[in-house]
């Protein structure tokens, strides 16, 4: 009697690939096609499984497996078409680790708006800012470009785009809007709609040193493992205040740009 071949390759309360039983893979937006080492049994996902599975898979073809293509596709089918209304608070905010903290911070919020730009490159990244050291508020954080909605500004958008050309120098020609999250509330009074969108891979950029100290990227499949986004925690106010971090190499992502981070996995890939 020939034995039981193994269980094949997906399990679904992981979300995992056991790579050393797959004989091809073969992806796209629409699904996910994976031959059985062994049997030749094949296993197909639909989106957006399918490009979860990737995503919290191992092997460096889950990188390469969101082309910019498909992560416009799949922005399109997951993210909101227009900002939130005024009278959402959204379902992100620097009190969600700290839900007692709120008492201890003005009540009033200030509108902003960020910009999430994902460099259309092969794999993908996200680009972010960190701040320089000599500002009053947020000094040296890691941030994305954003700032305070103005009177003059027409909405989120507008003031994403406009606080992006004023810190880095990236013309809006370069950047193609995709869509909305919910918006954020941060500890310091604001309330940041984040506003995703695909940038050139080729785009030139000019950062006013008075805004930022320096932009860098990081690989988007890592910022969308589960894995490395973690909870740190510091003192504050008397108690200990727990948060998200995304370390990579020497940048500490913490804090607002890492909830937003999280809202966008959420978003994306949540069931």
């Amino acid at each position: 009697m020939r034995p039981e071949p193994p269980r094949f390759l997906y399990e679904p309360s992981a979300t995992r690939v056991c790579w050393s039983q797959v004989r091809t893979i073969r992806c796209n937006f629409d699904r996910i096609v994976i031959q059985n080492r062994n049997t030749n049994d094949k296993f197909a996902s639909s989106p957006p499984l399918a490009i979860a599975m990737a995503m919290n898979s191992s092997p460096a073809d889950a990188d390469a497996c969101l082309t910019a293509g498909q992560f416009r596709a799949l922005a399109a089918a997951r993210l909101r078409a227009t900002p939130p209304a005024d009278d959402e608070l959204g379902l992100g905010s620097d009190f969600d680790l700290n839900p007692d903290a709120i008492t201890l911070v003005d009540r009033a919020v200030k509108a902003a708006a960020v910009l999430v730009p994902v460099i259309a490159r092969a794999p993908l990244t996200i680009l972010l800012t960190e701040r320089p050291s000599h500002l009053s508020a947020h000094a040296g954080q890691i941030a994305f470009p954003g700032g305070k909605i103005e009177p003059g500004d027409t909405g989120p958008l507008a003031a994403a785009l406009r606080e992006t050309n004023e810190e880095i120098g990236l013309d809006c020609a370069a950047i193609e809007p995709l869509g909305y999250l919910d918006r954020y509330r941060t500890g310091t009074g604001y309330l940041i709609t984040p506003v995703v969108a695909l940038v050139s891979a080729d785009a030139h950029m000019a950062p006013d040193p008075s805004e930022v100290a320096g932009v860098f990227e990081v690989p988007f499949a890592f910022l969308m493992r589960e894995q490395n986004q973690r909870i740190d925690s510091r003192h504050w106010r008397g108690a200990e205040r727990r948060f998200y971090a995304m370390p990579y190499e020497d940048h500490y992502i913490w804090g607002a740009t890492a909830g937003i981070i999280r809202m966008l996995h959420r978003r994306l890939f949540g069931k």
